[in-house]
């Protein structure tokens, strides 16, 4: 497809799926592995979330060849007690443990009413807020948060101490979208910052910070990243200290500090990283069909608020069924240095690009 000026191409999203599995499958993954991971990448990039789409694929193809992840794993679900489960990952792709730990949960939540899924021994994972969405296209309301190596300074801090550690949260609104929530506990993520180079764009101001913890809009002085929040950066802080405890304290796995960085130089040994879900069954509250009519209610207030002038006011998710439907018009945007990779990846494999 066509070619804009800031060098970004535009590729279908069935052509771009599809690539994404086929190059997987030729690293050698198995099949559910190759669908979980071109799934969670192709919902960041559908839904206009970028920095988690399918400028991954390049990284994630390295970890397979590399051995960090296992391209065949044997995952294993321990149920604890009726509604909690223990989900060993066996070194495989992070959306690979995430989707089957959504799965078991959601299927727990019907026998129980609330499930939890802690995950043991997984790996990047992507866009979290694919999973809770998942699970609410099921009829579910979930909760989904991982950590990940340490990128993020605390409030006031001078050295990187959290990961960007994500939290999703979705639940049917009564209409064709669900309402979805899907942030970072970072200002942004450090692929947004890897985007940003890659178009040679300025980042802006208070987002990330360079060696000595100034604040810096250059991407290439980026050295960490600023939690939520600005000057009031301990709310941020506080909730990347949360992701990290249902991640990495309740599941027993490593904490950012301990994790590996993803962008290696190491990608042979496994970052034994850790993440959770949790899934509510509305039927088990105040019952599916008020729950909608709730949200119906509360989303038609959300958006008849007033707004300021020039200005729209959003629920979460709104600005991503936006994206989604205007992408999948006119195709998704691949950033220059995602299609570079996408074309070595092709001649590698005897692959057609997908733009």
């Amino acid at each position: 497809m066509a070619q804009n000026e800031t060098g970004i191409r535009l590729a279908p999203e069935p052509r771009l799926a599809q690539f994404c599995i086929d190059v997987l499958l030729a690293t050698g993954t198995d099949m559910a592995t190759a669908e979980a991971a071109s799934g969670a990448m192709m919902h960041g990039s559908v839904h206009g979330v970028d920095s988690h789409g399918v400028r991954l694929l390049d990284h994630y193809v390295g970890a397979f060849r590399g051995g960090r992840l296992n391209k065949s794993p044997d995952l294993k679900l321990e149920r604890t007690r009726g509604g909690t489960a223990m989900l060993d990952a066996d070194h495989g792709h992070g959306a690979r443990a995430t989707y089957a730990a959504i799965d078991h949960a959601c299927q727990m939540a019907g026998e129980c009413g609330i499930a939890a899924v802690g995950i043991r021994n997984s790996s990047h994972f992507g866009p979290a807020g694919a999973y809770t969405m998942a699970a609410a296209n099921r009829g579910m309301l979930a909760l989904t948060v991982c950590n990940s190596d340490s990128f993020v300074r605390l409030h006031d801090g001078a050295s990187r101490f959290h990961g960007t550690n994500p939290i999703s949260v979705a639940l049917p609104s009564g209409e064709e979208n669900p309402w979805l929530l899907d942030m970072a506990t970072s200002a942004v993520p450090y692929n947004r910052v890897l985007l940003y180079r890659s178009l040679d764009q300025e980042l802006p101001e208070g987002i990330a910070s360079d060696h000595e913890g100034v604040d810096t809009t250059d991407p290439h002085a980026v050295e960490m990243l600023a939690p939520v929040g600005g000057a009031f950066g301990f709310k941020g802080a506080g909730l990347g200290g949360f992701a990290e405890i249902l991640s990495a304290v309740m599941t027993g796995m490593r904490l950012s500090p301990d994790i590996l960085p993803m962008g290696g130089p190491d990608m042979s040994s496994p970052r034994e990283m850790g993440a959770f879900v949790m899934v509510l069954d509305p039927d088990a509250f105040a019952g599916a069909e008020l729950v909608r009519a709730g949200m119906q209610r509360y989303l038609g207030l959300l958006r008849g608020s007033p707004a300021r002038e020039g200005a729209r006011v959003m629920a979460p998710g709104d600005r991503e069924w936006d994206v989604a439907r205007q992408r999948r018009a006119e195709g998704i945007p691949i950033d220059p240095d995602t299609v570079q990779a996408m074309r070595a990846l092709a001649d590698e494999y005897g692959l057609s690009v997908p733009f």
